[in-house]
């Protein structure tokens, strides 16, 4: 976030999937990043219950003391429909080891973008996204490396094919599919499914319009310090 000029300070909600350290190690930090270093009590966090409160053996992750530097906090199932800062956000359910675990469609004004989480695939699972400009696909394995309660790229290409999205991005890149090649990976998943399928990178970016388009962010050297961070001045 430093090397892009991300102002976490612009941020007013971080939304949490479920509670294994990949998915939520950062949230601390992204926390503070959005309360200002926690001296404005702003934003708001939402997590599944394992996040927010623990379930099933594991959580909660988020600290009562991070929980507090927001304006509020809230936890989800699927089936709840969210208004994260006026967007529509449905809630979808998922198969994962992290029983609490869901996936998001994400209401945009440019068409729904869907982000499914870590789940094993069926076709209830799938029938879900339908309707979809955007899937956003954890693909942990290559084709013909199916593991408990991740994707992989066969299975992948089954929801592309039933969902029809626009686009399909490979992320949760596991070190299988890294030695086997993402690119390669996302090209097997179009040429199954028909769908455009691409590997997600560091720096991609992903511009949801009348089309759809991908670029790359700047990055920069050196530190980054926001606007609104601490100074003596303001300390005093």
């Amino acid at each position: 976030m430093a090397r892009i000029r991300y102002d976490l300070g612009t941020t007013d909600s971080v939304i949490i999937s479920h509670a294994h350290p990949d998915h939520y190690s950062d949230s601390p930090s992204v926390i503070e990043g959005m309360t200002h270093g926690g001296w404005v009590k702003r934003g708001h966090i939402y997590g599944s219950p394992s996040v927010i409160s623990g379930a099933s053996g594991l959580g909660p992750i988020v600290s009562k003391y991070h929980l507090g530097l927001a304006e509020g906090y809230s936890s989800f199932v699927p089936g709840d429909t969210l208004d994260v800062d006026g967007m529509k956000v449905d809630i979808c359910r998922a198969r994962h080891s992290d029983p609490t675990n869901v996936g998001f469609r994400f209401h945009t004004e440019n068409g729904i973008v869907s982000y499914l989480s870590d789940t094993e695939y069926d076709e209830d699972i799938g029938r879900q996204y339908i309707g979809s400009r955007v899937l956003i696909l954890p693909v942990t394995t290559p084709h013909d490396n199916k593991i408990p309660w991740h994707m992989c790229t066969d299975t992948a290409a089954e929801i592309c094919a039933l969902v029809r999205p626009e686009l399909a991005v490979f992320i949760h890149l596991g070190i299988v599919m890294i030695e086997e090649g993402p690119e390669k990976e996302a090209a097997i998943c179009q040429e199954r499914s028909g769908v455009r399928t691409v590997a997600g990178r560091d720096l991609m970016t992903l511009d949801v319009g009348g089309s759809i388009s991908i670029g790359e962010r700047q990055a920069y050297g050196g530190p980054y310090i926001p606007s609104w961070a601490p100074t003596r001045k303001r300390l005093v």
